[in-house]
């Protein structure tokens, strides 16, 4: 019997014989109903209209875990069983070949250079991001627009790796003119090395001139009785230096002595090999006298082109430009090609990933107990001790996150090397066994190898998978 001094329309627990401490489906007076005793199979139970029983629980987890099941199993687990299945046929999948298109993914060149360039992705951009981020993190708290810098360094995740690969083409350009990159490094070259006055210039033909080794010399000893005539062509009038004057040298009577001009006259006309009127003279090119392999004497002509050796005296002298007066100028580094090809794309990747790196630790270093720190100034530990003894320790569990994160999501990389190689020849350098299974896969329509290549890459994600699932249930049944 319900307390008469209990209202109508409320719930009293009643325990139940044999099941004390759990809430009964006994009803309660005045029209109040309490929740139904356990079913026979101890599953709780609820009655609908017309009395029938039926199961809440399982009946809501097949609602909502049905279909996702079903979504499971279609996404994700029959492509992988259909993947494994084809990688033991032929390129058609018309004809069972065992484990050949594993030995061929170990044994062909273009995939064991993708698998060494994944093993050099794993060891250098994880490492690299997770340290970069640990320093921003760090340093983030010791300046002042923490926020902003913050922001600065997030921006790159705001954006996909096929705009961060585009951006990075601009940026990698080999022409210093349109690459950012080498625009800035050649400007600093430059700076501390001008490059040569005369790059690009060549002897004329018919002047008994020839090239050697960079240098241009005379193609017959010279003698002490006439000026030596050493006329050049291919300068362009903006690159003749301000201080040239016309080529009429006022040389001495006697020795060794020539001259160097550039033998173009304006509007036409004038004498090939000879000094013409208006032409001018290369100033502070360096001549040397070369006789019997030997450079007897150095010497750099005047405003008007001219030179002499006056200590030198007799003939068969070879007079000789030197190549540092022709050497080219830096033009930069060709970052998209050759062995550093794969080092530039890292070098992206990580301009990407620092940020996504900085805020994880970052929110990691906010919750170390600020006591533990101050102990440690108060006990007389430096800053770098601070850091290496107690915020590393405390902060290591986010790093291992950060670090595992990262080497799955390397292993995967695609888009950003498709992007930022997309030369054959360049991709050879740089490719890695995502590209390799697109382009077997897809493009030599061989899906026997293009599969072994997706179970190669599958094993190689699994054990940083299992690792997380691991953790994360550490963290949970913590």
């Amino acid at each position: 019997m319900a307390r008469a001094s209990e209202p109508a329309g409320t719930f009293r627990a009643v325990p139940a014989a044999g099941n004390r401490g759990r809430l009964t489906g006994q009803p309660v007076r005045g029209g109040a109903l309490a929740r139904r005793p356990d079913a026979p199979d101890g599953k709780p139970s609820q009655r609908g209209r017309g009395g029938r029983r039926w199961e809440v629980p399982g009946l809501i987890t097949a609602l909502f875990l049905g279909p996702a099941l079903v979504i499971l199993a279609a996404v994700v687990a029959y492509p992988i069983v259909a993947t494994v299945w084809y990688s033991f046929f032929n390129a058609d999948s018309t004809r069972f070949v065992g484990l050949d298109n594993y030995v061929e993914m170990f044994t062909g060149p273009a995939t064991r250079r993708a698998i060494i360039n994944n093993v050099i992705w794993v060891v250098v951009a994880p490492t690299v991001v997770t340290a970069l981020g640990l320093l921003f993190a760090v340093l983030s708290e010791r300046i002042r627009l923490a926020t902003a810098f913050k922001t600065v360094l997030f921006m790159p995740m705001a954006i996909s790796f096929l705009a961060a690969g585009v951006t990075f083409t601009l940026v990698y350009q080999a022409d210093k003119d349109r690459g950012a990159l080498n625009a800035a490094i050649v400007s600093i070259h430059d700076a501390f090395k001008p490059p040569s006055k005369y790059y690009g210039t060549s002897p004329r033909d018919e002047a008994g001139l020839v090239s050697v080794d960079g240098t241009v010399q005379t193609a017959k000893p010279a003698a002490t009785t006439a000026p030596v005539l050493l006329p050049m062509v291919g300068l362009p009038p903006d690159r003749i230096p301000a201080e040239a004057v016309d080529a009429a040298p006022d040389l001495p009577a006697t020795g060794l002595r020539g001259v160097v001009w550039l033998d173009f006259s304006r509007g036409g006309g004038g004498r090939s090999g000879a000094v013409d009127a208006g032409e001018k003279g290369l100033p502070g090119m360096v001549v040397e006298a070369v006789r019997d392999g030997k450079v007897l004497a150095t010497t750099r002509t005047d405003p008007a082109g001219g030179f002499a050796f006056p200590q030198l005296t007799g003939d068969g002298y070879t007079i000789r430009l030197a190549a540092a007066n022709f050497a080219p100028p830096f033009n930069g580094v060709t970052w998209l090609g050759g062995s550093i090809v794969t080092p530039a794309i890292i070098a992206a990747y990580i301009w990407i990933w620092a940020g996504f790196a900085m805020v994880l630790i970052s929110a990691g270093l906010s919750a170390i107990p600020r006591d533990a720190l101050e102990a440690a100034r108060v006990d007389g530990a430096t800053e770098w001790q601070v850091f290496r003894r107690v915020t590393i320790p405390l902060v290591r569990p986010v790093l291992v996150v950060v670090l595992v994160t990262l080497v799955i999501n390397v292993l995967k990389i695609f888009d950003l090397v498709y992007i930022l190689a997309p030369d054959p020849a360049t991709q050879d350098r740089a490719n890695v066994v995502a590209l390799q299974m697109y382009q077997t896969a897809f493009a030599r329509q061989n899906t026997g190898l293009g599969s072994a290549l997706a179970v190669l890459l599958f094993v190689l994600v699994l054990p940083a998978m299992l690792y997380n699932v691991r953790r994360l249930r550490g963290d949970r049944d913590r």
